[in-house]
């Protein structure tokens, strides 16, 4: 599928409505009412809170959860990693990327395919031009030829890209994950993670930022100033990227922020010396130029964690159509604040419009859509990775319990 073409849907994908399916948690003006007939297995989702008009379904189960990614048929594809990283359940990583289908259309995985393994650090998953791209061995892009359809490599993995010292890039053992987008003129994306240990350095050099896949070694330098760049997706239309940055570690009293920003050539994003636009951290010596920091679109709590990012096309209704979908995983050890949120994009232009759950700013667009995960009881995991399918339903991993949900309009 051509970049921009929608993808067709799995064959054997439900028909419409899929809140009509068993097991499927349907929220109403009334409460909510459950579909009977779902799978023994189907967890309680009862804890959610959704706007009515929606349901909610299990879908499968792969543990450690960290990146969801729709093949060009519609198949789900879902990377589990066991290595160290921010968050996640290492312990329950499979090594391997694994495929989820639903064969016969009854809303549920039939079962997981192992597409690759030996992989214990790998979560930046990409269907493009021919092939499908992941993260391999902390520093290394590969790839192998894919065609739709495919449960099984076709080819050898081929090395696209190693970023690491070898090349010239700062490599964190902890902010690993490399994740990748591709733009609508076929710019190839990749992130690298920062550190929080890094002091400000006068001459701010690239370490955690984004890279362009040109064919050198080491990916050509596109934004810098990050620490933990943890997603990146391209919306389609507009030839626009946005990435979700993991800010320094208990600096919200500093003007510390988790932000979504734009993809563009030649942005720094401050870190570690500015907190934000024109606003350096305190106490470091020369005081820093804050002054050519770029502004984000969206500004989270620190620690709320924004995980991942994926964009609704139309297929729902208003209000919370053409927005920005965020997991926010939560504060370590109490999961407070983990919510699906969404922030409005301008269907025009593509662009973010801007929204804050900071205490003092403007709210803007932002929209609590999905929540429940942090009722004090820890006891539903953390919302992790979003992804909307072809046929309209949002995926939503977690990589504390392994669950994936889909959500749906009752309509749709």
């Amino acid at each position: 599928t051509a970049i921009g073409e929608p993808s067709p849907s799995p064959t054997g994908a439900p028909r419409a409505p899929f809140c009509d399916l068993p097991g499927s948690l349907r929220f109403t003006a009334d409460g909510q009412v459950l579909v009977p007939g779902g799978a023994p297995e189907t967890p309680d989702l009862s804890f959610l809170h959704l706007p009515a008009g929606f349901c909610a379904h299990y879908y499968g189960r792969v543990g450690n959860a960290r990146q969801l990614r729709f093949a060009p048929n519609g198949e789900l594809f879902v990377a589990s990693p066991s290595t160290l990283t921010t968050g996640g359940r290492g312990d329950q990583g499979l090594d391997a990327v694994v495929i989820l289908p639903d064969d016969d259309g009854d809303g549920v995985a039939d079962q997981t395919i192992t597409f690759l393994e030996d992989l214990p650090a790998t979560q930046g998953l990409l269907f493009a031009n021919g092939y499908f791209y992941f993260q391999q061995d902390l520093i290394k892009i590969m790839r192998v030829p894919y065609t739709a359809g495919d449960r099984e490599p076709s080819g050898a993995r081929e090395q696209v890209v190693e970023i690491s010292r070898a090349t010239g890039r700062f490599q964190d053992q902890l902010h690993w994950p490399k994740v990748l987008d591709i733009a609508d003129d076929g710019t190839m994306y990749v992130t690298n993670g920062g550190s929080q240990s890094e002091s400000c350095d006068p001459e701010h050099p690239f370490r955690g930022g984004i890279l362009r896949i040109d064919g050198t070694p080491g990916g050509a330098e596109v934004a810098k100033g990050f620490r933990n760049p943890i997603a990146i997706r391209c919306a389609r239309g507009h030839n626009r990227c946005f990435a979700v940055e993991l800010a320094r570690d208990y600096t919200a009293a500093q003007g510390g922020r988790e932000k979504l920003v734009p993809v563009r050539q030649g942005d720094d994003w401050g870190h570690p010396c500015c907190a934000t636009a024109n606003q350096p951290f305190p106490a470091i010596m020369p005081v820093p130029d804050c002054s050519g920091v770029a502004t984000e679109g969206g500004a989270f709590i620190v620690g709320h964690t924004p995980f991942d990012l994926d964009f609704e096309t139309g297929k729902w209704p208003a209000p919370w159509n053409h927005r920005v979908y965020v997991p926010l995983h939560g504060v370590f050890g109490t999961w407070e604040g983990a919510r699906l949120i969404t922030i409005g994009m301008d269907p025009a232009t593509g662009e973010i419009i801007a929204g804050s759950e900071l205490q003092g700013e403007e709210s803007g667009s932002f929209s609590v859509f999905a929540s429940g995960w942090d009722d004090g009881t820890r006891t539903h995991g953390r919302p992790a990775n979003v992804a909307f399918a072809p046929d309209g339903r949002l995926f939503l991993g977690n990589d504390n319990n392994g669950d994936i949900i889909w959500i749906a309009p009752l309509e749709l």
